[in-house]
């Protein structure tokens, strides 16, 4: 008689289960429907919208001479106010047109100020208006300035040669992250709980397949749904939108491996939802009060920033802001792991604690 085969009882679990979750439509709208939708909404946005012109005190320069002060009240000009590591990162992504650097000369020395702009190549139409702005402010506020303009005020401009950070460069990271989450959490709660009730679990149990097999067979077939998604929702993006891939083809692995590891703890947070809930009905209310946050708070749609100072550290320490981070670390930035090492630190200590939960409260019947 032949040995049974755990392996080819893998393989036959992961089929059936492919096949289940493509038939299955709420596994087909959260891992591709939803995220396509609205990248292709962002997509066609293209860049802001809106005549602002945004712009931050160049780091290191003194903010108290008047000239200073004159600026801040124009209407078009945004400022920003954060420290240099953000300004520059800002002005690098093309978060804002120009860094402003006001210097007052020495007594005698003619022109009394000058003024150079850091510009992003990105905003150079907003970059001259800038420059005109500021090359008449001063003339307006006096009739005697005005006279002496040209002894008064000079302004030189220094164009960034930076790439252009567009809406979907920000918008697709976001996206995709919260399809893992969201088929993660859905999806195998759905699964399990269903198996649970039909009693296919308990049924398992007169066969000789083993039962870890049972959950790493619906994990792998999980995995590479969901990893499917990642490679139409990313070519979609670049294909169709321009989404930046730093490094080409390694970017994207890159995107893969970490989309692979935040499967993997994502599911976890469906075992524990599937194991505490005692109807079908309450998967959608318990899953949604998991995920729905996590959307809002995570930088999915609007960058963390935006948030009060007192709740972005709260906000910063969701899984899912750490797959964010590292997902826009990585295809615009071209990051490595050790780059990102803090943020895939952050997805492990979420792993260990949800499937510290997860093995607490899962049960086969």
């Amino acid at each position: 008689m032949a040995q049974y085969s755990n392996a080819r009882a893998m393989l036959a679990l992961i089929k059936a289960s492919l096949q289940g979750i493509f038939k299955s439509p709420s596994a087909i709208f959260f891992a591709f429907g939803f995220p396509l939708v609205f990248i292709l909404v962002f997509g066609t946005m293209g860049g802001s919208s809106g005549f602002s012109i945004k712009v931050a005190a160049a780091p290191g320069s003194d903010t108290t001479n008047m000239l200073y002060g004159i600026l801040h009240k124009v209407p078009v000009l945004k400022w920003v106010s954060k420290d240099s590591a953000s300004i520059n990162k800002m002005l690098k992504e093309g978060d804002i047109v120009a860094t402003i650097d006001i210097q007052k000369q020495i007594e005698g020395v003619k022109p009394e100020y000058k003024i150079h702009l850091n510009a992003a190549s990105s905003e150079m139409d907003k970059a001259k208006q800038l420059q005109s702005i500021l090359s008449g402010i001063v003339s307006q506020t006096d009739a005697e300035i005005q006279k002496r303009q040209q002894e008064l005020v000079s302004v030189d401009m220094h164009v960034s040669a930076v790439r252009d950070y567009k809406t979907i460069d920000f918008i697709l990271p976001g996206q995709l992250s919260f399809s893992l989450l969201a088929s993660g959490v859905f999806g195998t709660a759905f699964v399990f709980f269903n198996l649970r009730q039909t009693l296919v679990l308990k049924r398992f149990f007169a066969t000789p397949v083993r039962k870890e097999i049972i959950v790493i067979s619906e994990g792998i077939a999980r995995m590479i749904f969901q990893l499917l998604s990642v490679v139409v929702i990313v070519s979609v993006g670049y294909f169709a939108f321009g989404f930046t891939l730093y490094n080409g083809i390694f970017t994207f692995l890159s995107m893969f491996l970490i989309s692979a590891l935040s499967i993997l703890i994502f599911m976890g947070l469906g075992f524990i939802v599937s194991s505490v809930i005692k109807s079908d009905a309450a998967i959608p209310m318990l899953s949604n009060i998991i995920v729905m946050p996590q959307m809002l708070l995570s930088g999915t749609f609007f960058s963390i920033d935006n948030f009060p100072k007192w709740m972005q550290p709260l906000c910063r320490a969701l899984p899912l802001s750490f797959l964010n981070d590292a997902m826009r670390k990585i295809s615009f930035d071209g990051a490595n792991f050790w780059t990102i090492r803090m943020d895939i630190a952050g997805l492990l200590v979420w792993g260990v604690i949800i499937y510290g939960i997860a093995i607490k409260t899962f049960r086969w019947e």
